[in-house]
């Protein structure tokens, strides 16, 4: 099961080149550490709930997921097919998209502007990154590269809830009482999670139960209840990916991007307490899970340090517009750089 921390009890944790007291994000954390060590300039991960995104926010370097089935995965053994993608990781913006084009097997193509850039405010809210070092780099750059006129802002919780109908089979009393929440993206959260466990039983549950291998902790919990699970929600899962599609879909057209934040916060301290990594982890898949849900591509882009720490921002395009992003990108990572210098100043 996926693992964003990237905490490893069999061959260690790879260090976290931005902050070695901190996890490095997983579950590439190798690959991320790779890059951000500067060993190597690109590297390959794969991403099923934000295996690729995490690690390159935590260690501040560029990671794209991209569209889902937009990368042959033949070779990979699957965790769960209905998400899982093969992404990748660089410093340099130049290299990740060249990276893109072969993988993607895509031609190079002339800079397309975004119609619109959707700043997802609930989403940034939810950061406990002050939003002027975050959300504002972000606007100011876009302003300067495309225009105020392509910035948009949504409440994107609230769209979700009423263009996902089948979510209310995921939303919970539970959910709908945490404090610092967005409840439909908890919820959409609760689905993937759901599709994931059925298909991961599918895929490994004979041999876990035959093999009992060891786990770590946080791991372990949660391939046996992978493995317990029924999967009596099925239906209503494919039914929320279909209609999160086409809402997202809608929402951004054909050359629209939706702006996030990659995760919820810094990354934590490594061998942090299990309940506050479990507070964390809720907050940040709620955000991981609209891309993989969806279908649709997603970069994180590191917008320098706070406290020290690596920050990040993620941009999402429709699924196919890999190579629109990838430009969009390029066009924007100078500038960002720009902004970042000067809010740290």
């Amino acid at each position: 099961m996926c693992c964003i921390d990237g905490e490893n009890i069999h061959y260690g944790t790879p260090i976290n080149p931005c902050a070695p007291d901190r996890v490095p994000g997983g579950s590439s954390s190798g690959s991320a550490v790779a890059v951000g060590a500067k060993i190597v300039d690109f590297s390959l991960g794969t991403d099923t709930g934000g295996s690729v995104r995490v690690p390159a926010s935590y260690c501040g370097i560029l990671g794209f997921r991209p569209s889902y089935d937009a990368v042959p995965s033949a070779g990979v053994v699957p965790l769960a097919q209905s998400f899982d993608t093969v992404g990748w990781f660089a410093r340099d913006p130049v290299i990740l998209s060249r990276v893109g084009h072969i993988l993607l097997q895509s031609p190079v193509m002339d800079p397309i502007k975004p119609s619109q850039v959707i700043i997802a405010e609930d989403c940034f809210q939810l950061s406990n990154i002050p939003n002027d070092r975050l959300g504002q780099v972000l606007v100011k750059s876009v302003e300067k590269i495309y225009g105020g006129h392509v910035l948009k802002h949504t409440v994107l919780g609230d769209y979700v809830k009423e263009k996902v109908p089948s979510l209310k089979h995921f939303m919970s009393n539970e959910i709908k009482e945490l404090e610092h929440n967005i409840p439909s993206l908890a919820a959409l959260s609760n689905a993937m999670r759901s599709l994931e466990r059925y298909e991961f039983k599918d895929n490994h549950g004979e041999w876990i139960t035959a093999v009992k291998p060891e786990l770590g902790p946080a791991i372990s919990e949660r391939v046996w209840e992978a493995v317990r699970t029924t999967g009596e929600n099925v239906d209503a899962c494919h039914s929320v990916k279909t209609e999160l599609h086409a809402a997202l879909a809608t929402l951004l057209q054909d050359f629209g991007i939706l702006a996030i934040p990659t995760v919820s916060g810094l990354p934590p301290k490594l061998q942090t307490d299990p309940t506050t990594l479990k507070i964390f982890r809720a907050k940040a898949f709620g955000l991981l899970s609209i891309a993989g849900v969806s279908g649709f591509c997603q970069v994180s882009i590191p917008l320098g340090m706070y406290d020290n720490l690596p920050v990040s921002v993620s941009l999402l395009a429709k699924q196919g517009s890999d190579a629109f992003l990838l430009n969009v990108v390029e066009s924007l990572y100078g500038t960002l750089k720009e902004q970042v210098e000067i809010t740290e100043k």
